[in-house]
C-alpha cells in the first residue's frame, strides 16, 4: 500500500463510484489522455476500460506510487513517467492536442492550470477534482467576489462547468477542506482581439489591486494621464472576458 506524503499533498480517493463520477465527465471520444498524480490509479483503471483509448500518459512525482503502478498495471497503451507536471513540456510528450484529467494536489492547482493556458492550443478538454473553494473561484462570473485572475484567463479560452461536490470522507487521509470537480473545455476563440500578452498583463495587475478602480490599478499602464474610457471607472471584478479585452486594445492604442 502506498503511503500519502504530506508534503505532495497527497489525499488519495478511496470511493469507487465518485472516481467512476469523475471520469465519466470527460467525453469519451479522446484518443490520447495524460492523467497528473494518479496515486494507486483509482481514476486509471476506468480510463483503460475505454475503447477509443489509444494512449494513456500518467504523470505522477511520487517514486512510491510509480513503483505501485507499474506493478498493478500492465497495458500496451500505458506510458509512466515520474515526473513533475509543472515542469513537462507537452509538445515532446504528446503528438497532438490530448485530454487532461487528475485528482490534482491542491498546493499546486493554480500553477497547472496556468500551464493549462500556455498549452490551451494543445489541451481540449480538463477534468479535475480541486478544493471546492478554487473550483467556485473558476466558474464565477464577473461581478462575484470570487472572481479574479484566473477565471478570466480561463474564462477567455474554456468553457468551464461545475461538475459536482465531493465531500472530505471519500479520501484516505480526509481533507480539511471540501473539493469540487470541473470540466474546462476548449472554446472556439484561436486568438483574442488584443495584444495577447498585454491582456494577461493588465488582468494580473487589475486584479492585484482588486478593490481600486482600474484608473488607480492600472497607472503602470496609462502614461497618458488624459485617459478616458468608461471601464476605467470600475473595479477589476466588474469587467468580463470582453471587457479586458476591449481595455487591453485601449491601453494598447495610448501608450
Amino acid at each position: 500500500m502506498v503511503r500519502p506524503k504530506k508534503h505532495l499533498g497527497q489525499h488519495f480517493l478511496k470511493d469507487g463510484n465518485i472516481a467512476r463520477k469523475i471520469t465519466t465527465c470527460l467525453d469519451e471520444k479522446y484518443t490520447t489522455v495524460c492523467e497528473i498524480g494518479p496515486g494507486t490509479g483509482i481514476l486509471t483503471q476506468l480510463l483503460l476500460e475505454r475503447n477509443n483509448l489509444q494512449q494513456l500518459t500518467l504523470i505522477e512525482i511520487d517514486t512510491e506510487s510509480v513503483n505501485y503502478l507499474h506493478h498493478h498495471f500492465a497495458d500496451e497503451r500505458l506510458l509512466i513517467l515520474e515526473a513533475d507536471f509543472l515542469q513537462c513540456e507537452p509538445e515532446k510528450l504528446f503528438p497532438g492536442n490530448f485530454a487532461l484529467i487528475g485528482n490534482f494536489p491542491y498546493n499546486i492547482s493554480s500553477q497547472i492550470f496556468f500551464k493549462v493556458l500556455e498549452n490551451r492550443n494543445r489541451i481540449s478538454e480538463v477534468v479535475a477534482m480541486i478544493q471546492k473553494e478554487v473550483a467556485e473561484r473558476l466558474t464565477a462570473s464577473p461581478g462575484s467576489k470570487t472572481y479574479g485572475i484566473l477565471s478570466v484567463l480561463l474564462q477567455a479560452w474554456f468553457h468551464i462547468d461545475y461538475c459536482f461536490t465531493v465531500n472530505e470522507t471519500v479520501f484516505f487521509p480526509p481533507p480539511k477542506v471540501k473539493s469540487a470537480v470541473i470540466r474546462l473545455q476548449r472554446n472556439s476563440t484561436n486568438s483574442l482581439a488584443c495584444d495577447e500578452t498585454l491582456f494577461f498583463k493588465v488582468v494580473k495587475t487589475a486584479f492585484g489591486q482588486r478593490r481600486k478602480t482600474l484608473r488607480n490599478a492600472l497607472k503602470p499602464f496609462l502614461k497618458n494621464r488624459s485617459a478616458n474610457h468608461s471601464l476605467l471607472g470600475k473595479r477589476a471584478e466588474q469587467l468580463s472576458v470582453s471587457d479586458f479585452t476591449e481595455l487591453t486594445r485601449y491601453i494598447s492604442k495610448i501608450q
